[in-house]
């Protein structure tokens, strides 16, 4: 069955249970307005923006989206893309659009004008659905994909070239829509992250959409009770894929738009939640916050917290066992995955597993994994190579691009994904690097998530990545990226000194201190990093060179 049909069972069963919480500190408005019990207490204080739908509501909002979207004529196979930040209307209209049989297809809100044009057009969608923030950036591709789309604008003060999307859904029926949607319907076309150029889309069918929720519940075991802080943005398969557990489970959820330490852990508190998913930079911060004194676990409400997991990139071991000072009592999870595997879970760790911190864990639920060499050929446990995986969850192509998706795909269902791993005695799987990010240096593989994870047990290092800049001598040489915490004075000379503890070969070459970019779901932007410092370090290289020969 589809996975509207938990909507449909939540908003029978908990109807005035609350599903959704939409959270944002930054906005503050009059307490007065929001919750009114506290009017003879507080009458001129303010709080955050903070608002509520119950599941009938949701599932309402759903039906009218879909309804209004029939009306125009939408239809099984059709595409409507969704541009939005996160907030609560988010879900309802990916649900609504889902219930319509046609194809939900997010957008990744840091899109220029140009990649959203380009994506709109790769995925051939016939509705385009966005929010304020993107007013400009659509404006300027307006003329040319309006002339075939429908561009509805959901927000305050809708712009000419848009149609208002509250005005055009208040009009339609809540009931639900009179479509049949099966298992082996295309449900979605998800983005990659667009790390080796523009994305590219991908496909993937209403059953594997199911998969990942049921999957998502049984690796984490939200049940009724639990509430889910959700913070990434729901365009990515990450965040929305871990959502699935509470709606399998009928829990609430609560959309938190900020990500300082303070406001993630106010959140927590206020809202009683208890199962947390963070990303690395996150994590990081709350601990650094903790140490500095910044901020005080005793200022906060957070004996439910029972669960921090983390994914979307590789998880430095020293941060997991730095975080279980703080929060012995918690469980942890590390989870794997990639858009072309309908996000986390295809490897996870287990909250059982946290001796492993380290690994990114076993095959998930219903997945099977291998590790091969350059002909796809099963290496030895204990060596590196490329980490395949086939399960439930696995695209069905990339869209418009069978080339692309011969590549990686293979006719027995292995999805190649570019990672190399190496399994360990215990059949733990350990992340290694990204294929395209390995350093050949001198002949030598050098995997900078391994040095990374090094630098990252040095007290002043706050971020740092490790990427290979070219060399005329040695082809290219390990450069670390270091961003270093607050108040902390460090030098090159103390980088090299600790870096003594890996072998030789491993030890960074060059040391560069600068802030490092990550992209929404919290992975580095190594090819930014080597289009930032590649030319000119080239440049710089190749003078010192002929300095030296003459």
């Amino acid at each position: 069955m589809p996975i509207t049909e938990f909507l449909v069972r939540n908003a029978r069963e908990w109807p005035n249970d609350v599903a959704l919480v939409e959270l944002n500190p930054d906005i503050k408005v009059p307490r007065l307005t929001t919750w009114k019990e506290y009017e003879l207490i507080q009458p001129r204080s303010e709080v955050a923006f903070r608002q509520e739908i119950t599941w009938e509501v949701f599932n309402e909002k759903a039906n009218r989206v879909a309804n209004m979207l029939i009306a125009r004529g939408i239809v099984k196979g059709d595409k409507v893309a969704i541009l939005l930040m996160n907030c609560l209307d988010w879900l309802p209209i990916y649900f609504g659009v889902l219930k319509t049989g046609a194809i939900a297809v997010p957008l990744n809100y840091r899109y220029s004008s140009d990649e959203i044009e380009y994506c709109v057009n790769l995925a051939e969608a016939d509705v385009l659905i966005f929010g304020p923030e993107f007013i400009g950036r659509v404006e300027e591709i307006a003329d040319s994909i309006s002339r075939r789309r429908l561009l509805l604008y959901v927000g305050p003060g809708c712009p000419s070239f848009a149609e208002d999307f509250i005005q055009a859904t208040s009009i339609y029926s809540s009931q639900e829509p009179d479509v049949q949607v099966d298992d082996d319907d295309y449900g979605a076309i998800y983005f990659s992250s667009g790390t080796t150029g523009f994305p590219k889309a991908i496909l993937h069918k209403h059953s594997g959409l199911m998969h990942s929720a049921i999957m998502e519940q049984k690796h984490h075991g939200q049940q009724k009770d639990d509430t889910f802080l959700c913070i990434p943005p729901l365009y990515h398969t990450g965040a929305k894929m871990h959502w699935f557990g509470s709606l399998v489970s009928g829990g609430r959820a609560v959309l938190l738009r900020a990500t300082t330490p303070e406001t993630i852990l106010r959140a927590i508190s206020d809202e009683h939640c208890t199962v947390v998913w963070l990303l690395v930079p996150w994590a990081q911060d709350i601990l650094e916050a903790l140490d500095s004194g910044e901020v005080k676990l005793e200022d906060y409400q957070l004996d439910q917290w029972r669960l921090m997991h983390i994914g979307a990139q590789p998880v430095p071991p020293s941060l997991i066992r730095h975080w279980k000072d703080y929060f012995p009592h918690h469980d942890y999870d590390t989870n794997y995955g990639l858009s072309e595997s309908l996000g986390p879970g295809c490897v996870h760790l287990g909250i059982e597993n946290v001796h492993k911190v380290g690994a990114i864990g076993i095959p998930g639920y219903k997945w099977e994994c291998r590790i091969v060499d350059e002909n796809r050929k099963d290496v030895a446990q204990g060596e590196v190579g490329e980490l395949a995986v086939k399960g439930p969850g696995v695209m069905i192509c990339y869209y418009n691009n069978p080339e692309a998706t011969e590549e990686v795909l293979d006719k027995e269902g292995w999805l190649y994904t570019g990672d190399m791993a190496m399994q360990d005695e215990d059949g733990f799987y350990f992340l290694v690097d990204r294929k395209k990010d390995v350093i050949i240096s001198g002949g030598e593989n050098i995997y900078p998530v391994q040095i990374e994870d090094f630098l990252h047990t040095y007290e002043p290092v706050s971020d740092v990545a490790v990427i290979g800049l070219p060399d005329k001598r040695l082809g290219e040489i390990a450069t670390a990226i270091i961003q270093i915490k607050e108040g902390y004075d460090c030098t090159e000379e103390d980088i090299n000194n600790f870096c003594r503890g890996l072998p030789r070969y491993k030890r960074p070459r060059k040391i560069i201190f600068a802030d490092v970019p990550r992209n929404p779901t919290g992975k580095i932007e190594k090819p930014l990093l080597r289009e930032r410092y590649g030319a000119s370090f080239l440049v710089a290289s190749e003078n010192e060179m002929d300095h030296k020969a003459n």
